[in-house]
């Protein structure tokens, strides 16, 4: 259990290291701030904070630095100290309401959160509950091919460009889209099962073309429940602490992998509000130097986050004020209509 002392060293660390990037020593915090301690005394309970895990020294007669375990007081004191006006809830509806749509509203946020953060802006959409259709349609692009786009309650589109083994005509085409459109609401493995004996009854000749369409769609809806968009990823060139192009190099290997980086924000996206994810307990090694504020927002069974992902030495506080701006301006955009 931490003493108060040992807390004000925790808090008062982590705030000058954000702010400088160098390591701090005792005489540091007993100027600034644990002025009522003496530099020898907060000397002694950065030893012990090194012990127990709060700290490091990274070389001999070097300051302290905080650990990822350090790093966590600090950010979970700061988020208990947060008005409630912080907007953790509820936001989905401005996004789902935008002018541009839900997709153009999570483009437009992430680019939004990536400029003012000056690291990356993530914006993501997920399914959480069975998946229900809402409208698809086929469009013949020349003999061969054929383009599908598919649309899901709560707004999430899908499309995907199709090589059938003969030519289909635009009017087989719209007449599987009207037969798939009728059934819009239902659960997708109630409308599968429909879609196979219609195809299978009505189509004769064109069964097995069909039969490929519905195996592509049914792909689709069992794949990937989550869309994703990140801002600009040119900011991070001028961070300090990515100038190690080691660390430049991870964090941009799991910005590339468009599924592994939804897989994450859906796993620490879980619940409703204010969410930061630090170092070490990112599950995905090349974040292991990198912490996620994310803002998480659930409504009608459809889950959307908005995130930044920078260094593990990031202005919290700051970030969590950029994602409320966001939030904010997207009300705003919403309110302009």
């Amino acid at each position: 259990m931490l003493t108060e002392r040992q807390l004000e060293v925790i808090l008062s660390v982590v705030h000058e290291f954000i702010e400088s990037g160098e390591e701090v020593g005792s005489r540091t915090l007993s100027k600034r701030y644990l002025k009522g301690r003496s530099a020898a005394t907060i000397r002694n309970e950065m030893a012990d904070l090194e012990e127990m895990g709060y700290l490091m020294q990274p070389y001999t007669s070097a300051g302290r630095v905080p650990t990822t375990r350090g790093y966590r007081i600090f950010v979970d004191t700061m988020l208990q100290r947060l008005p409630h006006s912080e907007r953790g809830h509820g936001w989905i509806k401005h996004l789902e309401a935008h002018r541009d749509g839900l997709r153009g509203a999570l483009s437009k946020a992430s680019e939004m959160l990536s400029q003012l953060s000056n690291y990356v802006g993530m914006a993501a959409v997920t399914q959480l509950e069975q998946i229900h259709l809402r409208k698809i349609d086929f469009i013949r692009v020349d003999s061969a091919h054929f383009l599908l786009l598919v649309v899901l309650e709560g707004g999430i589109v899908h499309h995907r460009m199709i090589t059938m083994p003969c030519d289909l005509s635009q009017d087989i085409l719209e007449d599987l889209a009207r037969k798939i459109n009728t059934l819009a609401g239902y659960e997708w493995k109630e409308v599968r099962e429909a879609l196979r004996n219609y195809i299978s009854g009505e189509l004769g000749r064109y069964a097995d073309s069909c039969g490929r369409a519905l195996a592509e769609l049914d792909a689709i809806l069992a794949g990937e429940r989550t869309k994703l968009y990140t801002g600009s990823m040119s900011n991070l060139f001028d961070v300090p602490d990515f100038q190690d192009i080691g660390k430049f190099r991870a964090l941009f290997s799991i910005l590339e992998q468009e599924s592994e980086l939804a897989n994450l924000l859906d796993q620490y996206g879980m619940k409703d509000g204010i969410g930061v994810v630090i170092g070490e307990e990112n599950a995905a090694p090349g974040l292991q130097n990198c912490s996620m504020v994310l803002s998480s927002s659930s409504d009608e069974g459809t889950r959307t986050i908005l995130g930044v992902i920078g260094p593990k030495r990031m202005n919290y506080e700051r970030v969590i004020s950029v994602l409320d701006r966001v939030l904010r301006d997207m009300g705003d955009a919403e309110g302009d209509e």
